[in-house]
């Protein structure tokens, strides 16, 4: 079968002279973002897990670098890549400026976490992690608050624009 016959196929009902490979390139862009969706789900799923294993032994009350620590030593017992206090510049009118911003933790390249140990999440929190969020270009964060007596009570996922699709 050569090229020119791949173009057209019969396999739907009122296809019939369509081309075939608009209908594969679909398929290969919605697969290749289902994979993407479900990876970014596996790697956040596996850090609210580790983060609640690090709660239930540690309980609340430490500094935030603590719990930090922890749950960074905890996702690379999973097997999960982990980047810890991450430098994030600001490029400003076309210059790269160092400013001390530093993202807690990066997992797998594909989540930002930001662990605090707080009273109550503020909307200033939720900006912050944002604003690393679009600086990083990484479109998945989350907020994670270990000053609470159930951690399910200080867990935010955060989705930057289309990035859900990601």
């Amino acid at each position: 079968m050569g090229l020119g016959e791949n173009l057209y196929h019969r396999g739907h009902g009122g296809s019939q002279g369509k081309p075939g490979l608009v209908c594969y390139v679909v398929g290969m862009i919605a697969s290749s973002l289902s994979f993407q969706t479900i990876r970014v789900n596996q790697v956040s799923g596996a850090v609210v897990s580790s983060a609640m294993h690090v709660h239930a032994v540690l309980g609340p009350g430490l500094l935030e670098s603590a719990y930090q620590a922890c749950l960074a030593h905890e996702l690379r017992k999973r097997g999960l890549a982990v980047a810890s206090q991450v430098g994030l510049p600001v490029v400003f009118d076309g210059e790269r400026i160092e400013l001390g911003y530093r993202i807690d933790l990066i997992v797998e390249k594909l989540v930002i976490v930001e662990v605090k140990c707080v009273e109550a999440i503020h909307p200033v929190h939720q900006a912050q992690l944002l604003s690393y969020m679009r600086l990083s270009g990484i479109g998945v964060g989350l907020l994670i608050n270990f000053h609470v007596a159930h951690l399910r009570d200080g867990i935010k996922r955060m989705v930057d624009g289309n990035s859900w699709e990601k």
